[in-house]
């Protein structure tokens, strides 16, 4: 089991150079094909009436955009031709409220999406849409990676955080190929349940399934000692000097995440490790 066809989607040049880093030592390392998706923004929002307004103006905004998306590709194909990776560049232009649909419409026939962390200086919503869309739309696993990480084909050292969750259980599955390559991996488990089934051996039952599939992980059972559960994972990521995190996606509503903040929430802002998840 492998990945075999990557996607990835960009919308901002500055961000070309490290996501093409990462997707492309991950479809080097996997002989997969890597499929990028180049979108020009049309910013303007939908439903508004813009006072003196004419249809040219309106078709200055969708040329610039489509002159964006244009200057991107032209930028990545220049890039990716510099390799020796399996690739296909398309571009496109959307408003900003309907980008996350069309890259879900690409997104959802690859094995791996490969994006941008969402949050952060002089980034745009378009990154927390394509994250989200997906996740929620295409259905596929998302590697979150921040833009100082170094591009790795390979990850020695992984950090499972296990919640018994079916969000936490469906990332586990999808992150077998990068778990099976890993030297190390350490399966989390904070505060679990005192009257839970599981209670007597929190963990186990995955850990069989893994060491089944050829994966050897340790059992790392944590008191919350910390605000967050976050917090507590990130420090243990630290502590064992993991360089990938693993862990399921919303387990809560996405609205209330954004409102009240929550684990994916705050590993998608503040996470200086690449996080794997899945919904």
């Amino acid at each position: 089991m492998s990945y075999k066809t990557i996607f990835t989607a960009l919308t901002d040049e500055a961000l070309a150079g490290p996501l093409l880093g990462h997707a492309t030592a991950l479809a080097n390392a996997g002989e997969a094909h890597l499929e990028v998706l180049c979108l020009g923004v049309d910013r303007s929002q939908t439903g508004y009436y813009y006072a003196g307004a004419n249809a040219l103006v309106i078709q200055e905004v969708i040329e610039k955009a489509q002159e964006e998306a244009e200057a991107l590709t032209e930028h990545v194909r220049g890039e990716l031709a510099k390799t020796d990776t399996l690739w296909s560049c398309d571009n496109g232009m959307a408003q900003l409220p309907d980008i996350g649909r069309h890259a879900a419409n690409r997104a959802r026939f690859s094995d791996l999406a490969v994006l941008p962390q969402p949050y952060g200086d002089n980034l745009g919503p378009e990154q927390e849409a394509l994250v989200e869309s997906a996740l929620f739309e295409a259905h596929v696993p998302v590697l979150v990676v921040p833009e100082a990480c170094e591009p790795k084909a390979r990850f020695d050292t992984v950090v499972i955080g296990w919640n018994e969750s079916d969000e936490a259980l469906t990332a586990v599955r999808a992150a077998l190929p990068l778990l099976k390559q890993a030297s190390k991996v350490h399966v989390v488990v904070v505060d679990p349940p005192k009257h839970g089934p599981n209670r007597s051996d929190p963990g186990g039952l995955l850990s069989v399934w893994l060491a089944r599939h050829g994966v050897h992980a340790e059992i790392d059972v944590l008191a919350k000692t910390m605000p967050r559960v976050s917090d507590v994972l990130m420090r243990h990521a630290d502590d064992v000097s993991a360089d990938l995190v693993v862990m399921g996606a919303y387990g809560h509503s996405r609205f209330r995440e954004a409102i009240l903040g929550g684990a994916t929430r705050y590993m998608l802002e503040q996470s200086k490790l690449p996080v794997f998840m899945a919904h």
